[in-house]
């Protein structure tokens, strides 16, 4: 009786084992004309490193059991710290001079969602954009609002001096010195540096799957080196740069936001999936051809409740990686990767 039993529990908990879901981590680091040639070895060992800390940081979270909205604000917390990336401490600067931050983060599981837009103040967008979905009856707060809710939260607080970068703020005096030579007579079209990819398409993203098969994505950003008016692009915005639901796949883009919110791209490819039957990596690729003959440039990271990764860009490159096991790690930048 005792040795059946044993067996029977033994058999129980490896049922139980099996029954849980592969955990995976997927990210990006913002997409555009990034070519080897432009890329000191030391720069790009810096950005392989940080993103390897930043997968391992989710993927431990999620090893442990952890929830895949926590693994994601763990992950992109890393990268809003790195200078390296055009999200929290290395975000942009706008024409104004100012840094102005959106972040954003869904929960597969329910489709719960939060977001954060033009706030200036907080260390890690995220982790509001976390708050207002667990905290709030809203979806997107915006600007002193979401400062104020944030506070409220009790989420660590800057100063707006916090985030000013030297190599951000050289970004914006060389546009500026430029558009006055192109245009003397003035313009309220959008400019940046095409042969500097952060300035334009600078976004980080994270998807995690968890033990328990749920799917979340968060993306953050700082926005376009130069913006005028208050522009917010889609990485706040639902659908066009961050999606998650369990049925389907979870999104987080990067590019020029006002094409992924046109196509609502990341809503695209999970809609793909459930209409049009489409596997993640065919609907993740045919919302970026999309978007590119709209005329629009970027990519997106795609992750389905089976393990099953995209990064499809149509851009020289995107920084992007993704993690499924302690010792099965990659991280990407250029195009011929992979």
């Amino acid at each position: 009786m005792k040795r059946t039993l044993t067996l029977f529990l033994c058999l129980l908990m490896a049922g139980m084992a099996y029954s849980q879901t592969r955990p995976v981590i997927v990210i990006h680091g913002g997409a555009g004309t990034i070519l080897k040639e432009n890329m000191t070895p030391e720069k790009e060992e810096a950005i392989r490193s940080k993103m390897e800390e930043a997968m391992r940081a989710g993927y431990e979270v999620l090893d442990e059991g952890g929830t895949s909205t926590e693994a994601v604000v763990a992950t992109i917390k890393i990268l809003e710290d790195s200078p390296l990336f055009n999200a929290g401490k290395g975000a942009v600067f706008t024409s104004q001079g100012e840094n102005e931050l959106d972040a954003s983060i869904m929960d597969g599981r329910d489709r719960n969602a939060g977001a954060v837009a033009g706030v200036k103040h907080i260390k890690n967008p995220i982790t509001a954009a976390l708050a207002v979905m667990t905290s709030s009856p809203h979806v997107m707060l915006t600007g002193e609002g979401a400062e104020e809710f944030a506070s409220q939260e009790k989420l660590n607080m800057v100063d707006a001096r916090y985030f000013y970068t030297e190599n951000r703020y050289e970004q914006l005096r060389k546009i500026k010195e430029r558009e006055q030579a192109e245009d003397a007579e003035g313009s309220i079209k959008l400019r940046s540096n095409p042969e500097t990819a952060d300035e334009k398409f600078g976004t980080v993203g994270c998807l995690a799957l968890d033990k328990n098969g749920n799917l979340a994505a968060g993306t953050s950003t700082g926005g376009m080196t130069n913006k005028k008016y208050g522009r917010v692009g889609d990485s706040p915005v639902i659908g066009a740069g961050t999606y998650a639901d369990n049925a389907t796949c979870a999104v987080s883009a990067t590019g020029h936001g006002e094409y992924f919110i046109r196509s609502v791209a990341a809503y695209d490819v999970a809609a793909m999936m459930r209409y049009a039957d489409m596997e993640v990596g065919k609907a993740a690729s045919t919302v970026v051809e999309n978007i590119g003959e709209m005329g629009g440039s970027g990519g997106l990271i795609a992750l389905d409740a089976q393990g099953n990764v995209a990064m499809p860009f149509n851009t020289a490159g995107m920084y992007r990686g993704y993690m499924k096991g302690k010792e099965d790690i990659n991280t990407f930048i250029y195009g011929d990767e992979e």
